[in-house]
């Protein structure tokens, strides 16, 4: 079976090169040596002839999964986990892994939304200033005080 890859057509046999990879994945180079560094991943094959890695089509499906789990903020620590009982089958483990990195993103957007509304107010307050709006810059002002406190 043939698989089509960003930079043509590939089969699923066919190791990639390293650029093959990032492309593919969304990780840097560097980040894909890394990952091997630290053992993330197993060790990548080597081209006999350059010596330049190339990666098997397994090596890429846990490179590709690391990548979704890289974007959602997942620390390595976690990735190792999730490798770990990926392997064992343990979907209690899994279940826990990702519930806690569920509300981990849950608790970033909630101060990003206080952030997103500190930012709103006082642009009004400015708006209000440059208007000469004072009823609508103590009104900014007001608002303003209870979000300064969530922001700590």
């Amino acid at each position: 079976m043939a698989m089509t890859y960003r930079s043509g057509a590939v089969d699923d046999a066919t190791p990639l090169t390293i650029q093959q990879v990032s492309r593919r994945t969304g990780l840097s180079e560097p980040t894909l040596r890394y990952y091997e560094k630290i053992g993330l991943i197993g060790a990548v094959g080597r081209d006999e002839s350059s010596g330049h890695r190339r990666y098997s089509p397994a090596a890429v499906e846990t490179i590709e999964a690391l990548s979704c789990l890289r974007s959602t903020g997942m620390s390595v620590r976690d990735m190792r986990a999730y490798l770990a009982h990926l392997d064992t089958g343990d979907a209690p483990r899994l279940h826990e892994l990702f519930q806690d990195n569920a509300e981990r993103v849950a608790q970033e957007i909630e101060h990003m939304r206080i952030r997103l509304r500190y930012l709103q107010l006082k642009a009004e307050l400015w708006a209000a200033r440059e208007r000469g709006d004072t009823a609508a810059e103590q009104r900014a002002v007001t608002e303003i005080t209870p979000v300064i406190a969530d922001l700590r």
